[in-house]
């Protein structure tokens, strides 16, 4: 099993920090962000703007508070958010969308996350009375629910189009967008420069311990940051994270290639065991979905008998997800190939 005695593919947020984080951790000069005196959260803020081709950036402490103090920025109570069916933002970040940011949502339908323009232009409400008033498009690339899916440049700018033709504002749940601009080998503004603001994670595959970006206009961020506060996110001296997240972005987006080829490369060894079956295919990240009905038909069962097996894996009913990560490598591909087959020929 290579160098890990357990497997561990339940997510990207399993990375630990590397050397070079820690290292930074210790040596960074700190102030209060709240204040804006933290001179490192400073730079990390303008690095992650410049990256992102937005005119400023804000440090939160985790992907769905990036999200919710987007939606917050943008507008909320009383008005409808167009997001697909399949979306993180509707599936996990506990309904804030409603309850703190005060949107209706609107869900479109996808095809593993891949909505259709056209569909959208079909969600536009009238301006009838009656009717919450349409203002908010999200995105999400990739997509989580859609099994790691990319959203082709091409049909990323047509979907920012349409939403724009109506009037929408556009936000782009980007938690893995440096995994698409990999996976199409383009830079990340080719995605960013579509959306009026973007999320992205420093602590799934570019391996910092904590903390998410949100990047958008100078305006906005400014709301943004009156949203985080509002929400308990203001820190103190954050640079302890901002540091590590400096890291992150020098050298986490070169390597992401090696999950993507980790993905690939399992997906070729599934397809030699019978009893497991891929799904959400094709692979075009770091995640390889699995459908495991031929062997046991509930998720929590066969999820829990990897386990005990030293393969660890994520539960997403009916599928199994295993996600590719700094912290696995070639020879551990192989062994939950091993694994997999080990545990499906004892219940076929």
């Amino acid at each position: 099993m290579g160098k890990n005695t357990i497997i561990d593919m339940r997510s990207d947020t399993v990375t630990l920090p590397t050397c070079e984080m820690l290292d930074a951790i210790t040596k960074t000069p700190l102030g209060d962000d709240v204040m804006r005196e933290d001179p490192t959260v400073n730079r990390l803020e303008s690095m992650s703007a410049e990256i992102m081709g937005k005119e400023a950036a804000l440090l939160v402490p985790s992907g769905t508070m990036g999200n919710l103090v987007s939606l917050m920025a943008h507008g909320g109570h009383g008005q409808e958010v167009l997001l697909d069916e399949e979306a993180h933002i509707y599936w996990y970040e506990q309904g804030g969308l409603c309850s703190i940011a005060g949107y209706c949502p609107k869900l479109i339908p996808s095809n593993d996350g891949i909505m259709d323009p056209s569909d959208i232009d079909i969600a536009i409400r009238s301006s009838d009375i009656h009717y919450p008033e349409s203002s908010l498009l999200c995105l999400e690339n990739t997509h989580n629910r859609g099994g790691g899916r990319t959203i082709p440049p091409d049909l990323f700018a047509m979907l920012c189009q349409t939403g724009k033709r109506h009037g929408l504002s556009i936000h782009l749940d980007g938690a893995r967008i440096f995994n698409a601009a990999v996976a199409y080998d383009v830079d990340v503004k080719t995605f960013s420069k579509h959306v009026d603001s973007v999320q992205f994670c420093l602590s799934k595959g570019l391996s910092a311990p904590v903390g998410s970006i949100v990047a958008g206009n100078k305006e906005f961020i400014g709301r943004a940051r009156r949203a985080r506060k509002r929400i308990g996110g203001g820190m103190r001296q954050a640079g302890i994270i901002a540091a590590a997240g400096i890291v992150a972005l020098q050298e986490g987006p070169k390597r992401l290639q090696h999950d993507h080829a980790n993905a690939q490369l399992l997906a070729s060894l599934i397809q030699e065991i019978d009893g497991f079956n891929l799904a959400k295919t094709p692979v075009t990240s770091n995640m390889v979905f699995l459908d495991h009905s031929a062997i046991l038909s509930n998720t929590e069962e066969i999820v829990q008998e990897l386990g005990s097996n030293g393969l660890l894996v994520g539960a997403m009913p009916p599928l199994v997800r295993l996600v590719t990560n700094r912290m696995v490598n070639e020879e551990d591909m192989r062994g939950a190939a091993r694994i997999l087959a080990t545990v499906a020929a004892k219940y076929l």
